[in-house]
């Protein structure tokens, strides 16, 4: 089945510049952005906005997979935002994933995202440039929502410890644009 979808994705490339074709994706990829919108809205009661460009790290809560630093990168950003020495396009940094029940380690990581979340989410300083959203319960059916709406997809796992799991190969095959190792 991955064969043949790939085959067919790359008919799309004699469609690159067709005008028509790239605003059809935009605006299914507006539209997958207003939905997951609508679900962090009934889940956490935060509005974000859809123009915003997503910036996603779903996967297993582990110290190798760097959620750590991704959070770390939040916070200088808050920083710098509020500093006034950066200024952003909007952006909503999601994090997702599962966890070990045991780990305490991928615990903290977890009450750390939420945290960062409850104060950058809070200061209408950095409100129109920058959120935090940490999705519970991950599961397919959540994914389905937030891999066609991702816009970056933050794979900065351990040089030689990232998997090469199917949800990597989604979310570029979904546009979203992967910052990540070499592995």
């Amino acid at each position: 089945e991955w064969v043949t979808n790939l085959t067919l994705l790359t008919k799309l490339k004699a469609l690159a510049n067709d005008n028509c074709v790239i605003a059809d994706l935009a605006e299914i990829k507006k539209s997958n952005k207003i939905k997951l919108s609508q679900i962090i809205t009934r889940q956490q009661g935060l509005i974000i906005n859809p123009e915003a460009m997503f910036d996603c790290q779903i996967k297993r809560i582990h110290e190798y997979k760097r959620q750590l630093l991704n959070i770390l990168y939040v916070i200088s950003l808050y920083q710098q935002i509020i500093d006034g020495s950066v200024s952003i396009y909007p952006k909503v940094h999601i994090f997702s994933g599962k966890a070990a029940p045991g780990y305490a380690m991928a615990k903290l990581i977890i009450q750390l995202i939420n945290q960062v979340a409850l104060k950058v989410n809070n200061d209408p300083r950095v409100n129109e440039q920058l959120k935090v959203v940490f999705l519970e319960d991950y599961k397919v059916s959540l994914a389905e929502h937030i891999i066609p709406a991702a816009d970056l997809s933050e794979q900065i796992s351990t040089a030689g410890t990232e998997a090469s799991g199917t949800s990597n190969m989604k979310l570029a095959m979904n546009g979203a644009l992967t910052i990540g190792t070499l592995d």
